[in-house]
């Protein structure tokens, strides 16, 4: 396929690279730096605008930071929509607004176009190894021809339901995730402010009901002080404010997501919204007086 790819950073650019090494062509378009030298040594155009990139692909995915940047992609000046033509696809594998994707996908489908949400977790590890957890909402025979395409870049592959429902289902597992940072990193401090080896104590802990990818993934950040992204706090905050403000919409309480995110807060209060997320721990170190590392 001729495909259009948007947003080559962290997770963006080896996504980009499976579709590549899988025999499709790619069409990109530079944005703040220079695009990755291996994805143009392998073939890829560098077209001169969005627009150029729709014009010339099959289907457009789109992998962007926030809600304005998947609309300014789309909608904006020389943007996506404006070089669509009946029969094309965009697929936005983001993580925004369930409720603008909505509004997104309504004004794509005007155009006899057909539009799929399919936000990813799994961060850069999981993006380099080609195994995203993948939440796509689109019409089932739209998902049924993309699939092939997700294949290439994960490995837990779920159709939840019509467009939104991908991202609603990601706001759910970021919460989730949120939490379960939160919980092993107020673990890991108790047991370091009580003198206690932490890294024995999660060895201990990977084998018993506390097990999780959480502990045993960024519990090791946290024991060796390695918080370089991964995913950003920064990232992880604004997909906590659409679980807050979206159970503002539905009138519920979230309180554990709600402390999460102030947690996030204060790391960002001083200086570290761009470390990885399981650099909350660093909140629970100051009001503890105490590292863990």
């Amino acid at each position: 396929m001729k495909i259009g790819f948007v947003g080559v950073g962290i997770m963006g650019r080896p996504m980009a690279g499976h579709l590549q090494g899988a025999g499709h062509d790619l069409f990109l378009v530079r944005h703040r730096s220079p695009l990755p030298a291996e994805l143009l040594d392998g073939g890829a155009v560098e077209c001169t605008s969005l627009r150029e990139v729709a014009e010339q692909a099959d289907l457009v995915i789109l992998m962007v930071p926030d809600t304005p940047d998947v609309e300014n992609a789309l909608f904006g000046g020389n943007g996506v929509c404006a070089g669509l033509s009946a029969g094309k696809t965009v697929i936005d594998m983001s993580s925004i607004d369930p409720i603008a994707t909505k509004r997104f996908a309504e004004r794509v489908n005007v155009g006899g176009c057909d539009y799929v949400d399919a936000p990813v977790s799994g961060g850069e590890v999981g993006a380099r190894n080609a195994a995203l957890t993948i939440m796509v909402g689109a019409d089932e025979a739209v998902f049924q021809r993309v699939k092939p395409l997700f294949e290439l870049l994960g490995k837990n592959i779920t159709h939840v339901g019509e467009v939104g429902a991908g991202q609603t289902t990601k706001v759910a597992n970021q919460i989730i995730v949120a939490l379960n940072i939160e919980a092993v990193a107020e673990a890991l401090v108790y047991a370091a402010k009580a003198g206690a080896d932490p890294a024995r104590v999660r060895a201990a802990l990977m084998g018993g009901f506390a097990a999780s990818r959480v502990l045993e993934v960024h519990g090791e950040r946290m024991i060796k002080r390695t918080f370089d992204p991964g995913f950003r706090i920064r990232l992880h905050q604004k997909d906590l404010n659409l679980a807050l403000n979206g159970a503002r919409e539905l009138g519920i309480a979230l309180p554990n997501t709600a402390a999460a995110q102030q947690l996030f807060s204060a790391v960002v209060a001083r200086g570290g919204g761009d470390q990885d997320h399981s650099a909350m721990v660093r909140a629970l170190e100051a009001l503890a007086d105490h590292e863990v590392g």
